[in-house]
């Protein structure tokens, strides 16, 4: 199996990538395709990974997709950077999977417009896996579709059920609908359209939920449009971050504190591992024909090396192949 990582996007490009890269390849059996400035890359490739050079290839490309730019311009006129490089890499068959920590947009359009969508998915979307109390849950659109159509949430939880079967190992997840309440008659009429989709679909779906009992985690595929995900999504990352802060101001703020914090450092830990990102390797694009995941901005080695897991899970579990063959039985109902 190959996997195609874009070394330049992300905060802590190329070096945090580039040695993510290097740690997947040295613990899974997978090949690692690298691109971007092949100067910069092979700096980072210390003494301890020169045992898998065979394993590893450089594709040198000259320009850097950019927060700033404009997400389907970059894609368009930046044809030598290394997620378009990469992308057509994955689209040519070069790949099995693509991973960029870059410019969240320019993913998007290039997953579009050159990996292409699955025939019969309307909009493809962006689904992270996170940490809940009762277990992990995927959050259905975070951020790749700011309106949708009732249509659209259905394929969401087709995609995410699919996924959290092969990937997360739920056996029969329960796909739930971000609503204001729980009862059925609740929400604008795009929610109670999409409610009586789901309803009469073959999901196991649990109805409505308040987003207070999303942190719980008894939902595994939890549904919404792209921004009201975006929300969840980033409310639920700096209230993680703002409880953390807290508790460690309030722990170095008395001798008393600081001694119970020791003995409770163990709990500390767990909890702060159970909501750290980085174990979840990053946010998969269902609904494009290809494996291509999304890591975190700031994602740091052990992110990356989490995503290269995750893609080999996705390629392993026939994620793509298995969305592709429940959308074409539902267009064959609708007709």
């Amino acid at each position: 199996m190959r996997v195609v990582i874009d070394c330049m996007g992300g905060d802590n490009a190329p070096s945090e990538i580039v040695k993510g890269a290097l740690m997947a390849a040295k613990e899974y059996d997978v090949e690692i395709i690298l691109v971007g400035d092949e100067e910069g890359i092979k700096k980072e490739i210390s003494e301890e990974f020169k045992n898998i050079m065979n394993r590893l290839q450089i594709i040198h490309t000259t320009e850097i997709i950019t927060n700033d730019e404009s997400p389907t311009l970059a894609i368009r006129r930046k044809k030598d950077s290394s997620m378009v490089v990469g992308l057509k890499y994955l689209k040519e068959g070069k790949a099995d999977a693509f991973i960029s920590a870059g410019s969240t947009g320019a993913l998007l359009a290039g997953g579009l417009f050159i990996v292409g969508r699955i025939d019969g998915i309307d909009r493809p979307c962006l689904a992270p896996v996170i940490p809940g109390e009762k277990g992990h849950f995927m959050l259905l659109d975070s951020g790749a579709n700011a309106e949708c159509k009732p249509k659209n949430i259905l394929q969401f939880g087709i995609m995410g059920s699919i996924y959290s079967k092969k990937v997360l190992g739920k056996e029969n997840p329960k796909v739930g609908l971000v609503n204001i309440g729980a009862e059925e008659e609740k929400g604008t009429e795009f929610i109670k359209q999409s409610f009586n989709m789901l309803k009469n679909s073959n999901l196991n779906f649990i109805g409505n939920i308040e987003p207070r009992e999303i942190p719980k985690g008894e939902c595994d595929v939890v549904l919404s449009d792209g921004f009201v995900g975006n929300v969840i999504l980033k409310l639920y990352e700096g209230v993680a971050q703002t409880i953390f802060d807290i508790l460690k101001r309030e722990i170095y703020s008395s001798l008393i504190y600081k001694i119970g914090g020791a003995i409770l450092k163990p709990v500390f830990k767990k909890f702060k591992k159970d909501f750290d990102y980085t174990e979840y390797g990053g946010a998969i694009l269902l609904g494009v024909n290809k494996v291509v995941i999304k890591a975190h901005g700031s994602s740091n080695a052990k992110a990356i090396k989490n995503a290269v897991r995750q893609s080999i899970n996705c390629v392993k579990g026939n994620v793509i192949e298995l969305i592709r063959e429940e959308i074409k039985k539902n267009k064959e109902v609708d007709s």
